[in-house]
């Protein structure tokens, strides 16, 4: 599996559990350590923990596992890193603190949904 359908299941697997505001960061020209992330919020810690699990779970039955998890038992931001692509799960509140998408303005935004929706063609 490609690392293209990978980010796309795990976009497909977060929108499936009702993350929201999903966007994904194309970093290819100017990252050394990940070429995407995907950014999304759930409503709560449990929201965002389901969320994790499940995109943890979709691509686990593609036998694709995180390099490494932070942040899961306090769930206010879990990383997911998939090496290729780097999942970040906030809450809203920590969204707007840490603001990534401002930090990685270089690299290229995309709508998850957008995304999800070239795939289908």
């Amino acid at each position: 599996m490609d690392k293209e359908t990978q980010l796309s299941e795990a976009i497909e697997a977060a929108l499936d559990k009702k993350a929201q505001d999903a966007v994904v960061l194309e970093l290819v020209e100017i990252c050394s350590f990940t070429d995407y992330f995907l950014i999304c919020t759930g409503t709560s810690t449990r929201h965002n923990q389901t969320i994790a699990d499940h995109i943890e779970e979709t691509l686990k039955k593609e036998g694709v596992r995180p390099l490494h998890i932070e942040g899961y038992p306090e769930g206010d931001w879990i990383l997911l890193d998939y090496v290729d692509f780097v999942v970040h799960i906030f809450s809203a509140r920590a969204r707007e603190f840490y603001d990534l998408e401002r930090l990685w303005r270089a690299g290229k935004r995309h709508h998850a949904h957008e995304l999800i929706a070239q795939r289908a063609l």
